[in-house]
């Protein structure tokens, strides 16, 4: 296999961009056509890999970038990305002058943030800023018309600031239940008529809310998880109007095959007995890749076939019985489909008691990533050239 040559394990992720993209494409088409897209790309684009993800995104029809520290914003930078970045999350106010360097965007929600940022903001500089309003998520954000207002005054009486945007962010967008989003939502247009203009953007549907509620638009949407062909959350999966293209997919190979006879044991703990003669089959991840101990019994696929992880899992390798003996050099697939086979990434989270969003963020950055475009490898990141 080719990629052999860019990376030196038997384990791998890849990430089909045109699955993303054709996400992207398939909620913009339900949109109206003054509505934009911020693609959300944090967290290492939800583990899928924030250049690759943020460039697809961007071809696809999104025209503005999210992240949530400026970490993330000045990576992408570093990375060539010169589209507009907003940073979620809170930012030191004496940093802003990076973000004046870099052409970020900043979230802003206190005017003490505002007093103490003009003291290090040199007087030609100039930042961008979307003040966020908490209507009842309870993480950042302004919570009354009287701070919306305070907050918009100082960024009016001062030239270096340019208010472009406001938003919020629904907690139960998600939920078939929409009495507490209303809530929300009704609260957020309130607090928005206390502004004395209001700026370029205004923006508070997740990818849940831009799929069941256009009231809910206004003239931009963030799209996080559903770029990533996942579902918001299980009980929205009837609600989607269109299929989603899940991107992600985690491999890896036989690196060795053992018979078992009646009474032999597996990993640590000696956990696991064979009951009758049996193949068992060892592959090179574990916890410290993200695929971690609780994932004891979980069906991967072997040959087209459901085969169970026997044993502890541990930090580097686990086990797997197999339906027969398999040559060293087959094929694993943890996450993703073979030939009728599919384990999706929501049944993993299922497994771990989480949800999908967890999922590809946890597997670690020393398993490399390979993109695919057109059923080709157009990229590859790993470890030892990344880190």
């Amino acid at each position: 296999m080719e990629e052999h040559g860019y990376f030196y394990r038997d384990t791998w992720a890849e990430i089909d961009l045109d699955c993303i993209a054709e996400n992207v494409i398939s909620v913009k088409k339900q949109l109206p056509q003054e509505v934009d897209i911020f693609a959300v790309v944090k967290a290492n684009a939800y583990g899928h890999g924030d250049v690759q993800v943020a460039k697809t995104a961007l071809a696809a029809g999104a025209v503005y970038l999210a992240v949530a520290f400026m970490d993330e914003a000045i990576a992408l930078r570093n990375k060539g990305i010169n589209a507009p970045i907003l940073v979620l999350g809170a930012t030191r106010p004496e940093d802003i002058r990076m973000a004046a360097r870099f052409s970020i965007t900043l979230t802003i929600f206190q005017k003490e943030w505002l007093e103490e940022a003009q003291k290090h903001l040199l007087t030609d500089e100039r930042v961008s800023l979307h003040i966020k309003v908490d209507t009842g998520m309870g993480r950042l954000g302004v919570r009354t018309s009287e701070e919306l207002k305070a907050v918009e005054q100082m960024i009016l009486g001062d030239d270096r600031f340019q208010l472009e945007g406001i938003y919020t962010h629904f907690a139960t967008a998600d939920e078939l239940d929409d009495s507490y989003f209303q809530e929300q939502l009704a609260l957020f247009e309130t607090i928005l008529g206390a502004l004395t203009k209001r700026p370029k953007y205004i923006h508070c549907s997740n990818s849940a809310a831009a799929i069941r509620f256009p009231k809910a638009y206004f003239n931009a949407v963030r799209l996080g998880i559903v770029m990533y062909g996942l579902t918001p959350s299980i009980e929205m999966e009837k609600e989607i109007p269109f299929p989603l293209k899940e991107a992600f997919s985690l491999q890896s190979r036989l690196v060795h095959v053992k018979k078992l006879q009646k009474g032999d044991k597996v990993s640590y703990g000696a956990t696991y007995e064979s009951d009758q003669e049996e193949w068992i089959g060892t592959i090179p991840i574990g916890y410290a890749d993200g695929w971690i101990r609780k994932l004891q019994g979980q069906e991967v696929l072997v040959g087209g076939k459901r085969s169970m992880i026997v044993g502890r899992i541990c930090m580097d390798q686990c086990m797997v019985r197999l339906p027969s003996y398999m040559p060293i050099g087959t094929t694993v697939t943890l996450i993703g489909r073979q030939e009728d086979q599919f384990i999706s990434v929501n049944e993993i989270a299922d497994k771990l008691d989480t949800i999908n969003y967890e999922v590809p963020c946890i597997i670690a950055n020393r398993v490399p990533r390979l993109y695919k475009k057109g059923g080709k490898i157009v990229d590859i990141k790993n470890y030892h050239l990344n880190n």
